[in-house]
């Protein structure tokens, strides 16, 4: 049977009773769609959460790369990568946006369908870790602050979780004996929470990062991405069968993205602001500048979307050393990454 870390809910229930090859759509010939003038071939996509971490993405879908590259993307979000694989292996996605941990996950499985990571959209975690007062004038933030403090994570297994763990091993902390992480509450409910008192620090992307600094509800003391430095945190991924049918699609895609990250690296950040406004409904063009500017140098996104073989190393390193991947069942790259379209994206 499929078994993750933590709770994965439902995803057993999916796979026994859907069948990935009757689930895809019959995407072949987007190639042939393109250069024939023919209707941009759909492809249902799910992100994980909806965060400025995702701004390429973002400035793809508002900037038309997915429409000159002939795809017609419909977006939904799944709040959370554990919902976002299930939905990937029911055949209710073609495409998904989340943390690589969930396909060496399922290549351990019994799944007959394996999902397969064939381009990458961020460099590391983007999430900070906030307390609930600032730091004291001229003080920096020592991470030994956290010993016996209760701390907002996320569910076992999930990247969030695991990055974060790595982080605190790195500063001398053992993430089961020293403080106390919460890794029951949704993504959804997250924000919710922290405003109602539970917990002493947490980890959260933007915007809601900003949002509560904005409303003096939290300061940010840490970068964990910095801390643990560059492993690529949240990949495009589809089945296998799909990456057979479809390899057309898949390129188109993955050139569609590398545009969109090149483009990134250099554009202003009230450029990008202007460009991906419409997925941040709730913030201001400047908010969601400071926001970008914050990513950005924190070098968060990826310059290529090409996942190397190292990262998915130390992703696995990070995963036995959380206590959710036993030594004996790490996977090799080319179980889990497919490294044909990245490498030709233009």
């Amino acid at each position: 049977m499929l078994q993750f870390p933590g709770r994965f809910p439902g995803l057993i229930r999916y796979l026994a009773a859907f069948s990935i090859a009757a689930g895809l759509w019959g995407l072949g010939g987007a190639a042939q769609a393109q250069t024939a003038g023919k209707p941009a071939v759909k492809v249902r996509y799910e992100e994980v959460v909806r965060s400025v971490l995702y701004v390429p993405m973002y400035v793809a879908l508002n900037q038309g790369y997915f429409k000159d590259a002939g795809l017609d993307v419909g977006m939904k979000t799944s709040q959370g990568t554990d919902k976002g694989m299930a939905a990937l292996l029911s055949g209710s996605a073609d495409i998904v946006l989340i943390g690589p941990e969930a396909s060496i996950y399922v290549a351990n499985s019994e799944s007959p369908a394996k999902p397969k990571i064939f381009a990458g959209l961020t460099a590391t975690d983007g999430f900070l870790l906030m307390a609930r007062k600032p730091a004291a004038a001229g003080a920096k933030f020592d991470w030994s602050q956290l010993k016996g403090k209760t701390v907002m994570a996320f569910r076992p297994g999930s990247n969030p979780d695991v990055f974060l763990e790595a982080a605190l091993r790195k500063h001398g902390l053992d993430p089961k004996k020293d403080l106390k992480l919460v890794n029951n509450i949704g993504p959804a409910a997250r924000t919710g929470a922290w405003l109602a008192g539970q917990a002493d620090y947490a980890i959260f992307l933007e915007p809601e990062a900003g949002n509560l600094e904005k409303e003096g509800q939290g300061h940010v003391m840490a970068s964990i991405g910095s801390e643990v430095g560059p492993v690529d945190y949240t990949v495009f991924t589809a089945t296998d069968v799909f990456l057979q049918k479809n390899p057309e699609v898949a390129q188109a895609w993955t050139d569609a993205v590398a545009r969109a990250e090149k483009y990134t690296q250099t554009a202003p950040a009230a450029d990008l602001a202007k460009q991906v406004a419409e997925f941040f409904p709730g913030m201001t063009q400047p908010e969601l500048a400071k926001a970008i500017e914050r990513y950005r140098g924190y070098k968060l996104w990826k310059t290529r979307p090409l996942v190397e073989k190292a990262a998915i190393e130390q992703l696995q390193d990070m995963l036995v050393a959380s206590g959710v991947l036993e030594p004996a069942k790490r996977v090799k790259y080319e179980q889990v990454v497919v490294t044909d379209f990245a490498a030709k994206a233009k």
